[in-house]
């Protein structure tokens, strides 16, 4: 959570001079709004303070409990911990702006489409970005997904085609439509799962890496089609910012 608490700290205009009360709303809107958790604990509070390099308050659990009686009131008490009350989270909503958050954390990966060499990838990124851009998360998440499984086959078939195909002769899987990769178009007989096992086995990727992107391919599928699933913002920015720094940047062509 420190990178997410970080970025939002650093959207809200004048963080500095913030008094502690008032980041203690802002905290709770972070993780309630945000993070899309149904409460906030008075410890979860703090520690977005202290990932933050800041000193917690002394008391933030009277704070917000003191927030029940404000008035108008703060806060809602609901079972271990606390939610703003609607005009708080819509007073504060406002505050922040959807311009001043969408501009951090779109500067945060842009500077990563920065890092990578001039080409077609490159400008799939900056395609990827816009529909962050404009908060289509779904989208944006599919397009990292494509991004990424594409670089890993042109890395592949340049560089470790052989080790590839020698993990493939053993593969006792039917779903595997393939025996041999001779041109890219044959990776697609291959289901991404077990594309993911097969890269693993031939000591492609590190076993660190093959975690990422099973997990990753996990929120990708969740994505891929229609559900009630919500995806936050916080959640395509870590989605992202995985597989081009883990992956894509890592293994170089």
């Amino acid at each position: 959570m420190t990178d997410a608490v970080n970025r939002f700290y650093n959207s809200i205009e004048s963080a500095s001079s913030q008094s502690q009360a008032s980041l203690i709303e802002l905290f709770v809107y972070f993780l309630t709004v945000e993070l899309g958790q149904d409460v906030a604990t008075s410890k979860e509070v703090d520690q977005c303070f202290a990932d933050c390099d800041l000193t917690p308050p002394k008391a933030t659990a009277s704070r917000l409990s003191e927030g029940l009686k404000a008035k108008p009131q703060k806060f809602v008490k609901a079972g271990s911990g606390y939610k703003l009350q609607r005009h708080m989270r819509e007073a504060l909503s406002k505050k922040l702006g959807a311009e001043t958050t969408t501009s951090q954390t779109s500067a945060t990966l842009r500077s990563l489409e920065h890092k990578m060499p001039v080409g077609s990838a490159k400008e799939f990124l900056a395609e990827t970005l816009d529909c962050f851009e404009v908060g289509a998360n779904r989208a944006t998440i599919v397009m990292a997904w494509i991004l990424a499984v594409n670089h890993l086959f042109d890395y592949i078939l340049k560089h470790k085609l052989t080790e590839f195909n020698a993990a493939l002769a053993k593969n006792t899987d039917k779903r595997v439509k393939v025996t041999v990769i001779m041109q890219r178009d044959d990776f697609s007989d291959i289901p991404e799962g077990k594309f993911i096992e097969f890269c693993r086995s031939a000591n492609i990727i590190s076993n660190d890496v093959r975690k990422i992107l099973v997990q990753k391919l996990d929120t990708r599928n969740s994505c891929a089609h229609p559900s009630g699933v919500k995806i936050k913002r916080t959640k395509v920015i870590d989605f992202v910012e995985d597989l081009v720094e883990n992956l894509v940047l890592k293994y170089t062509i």
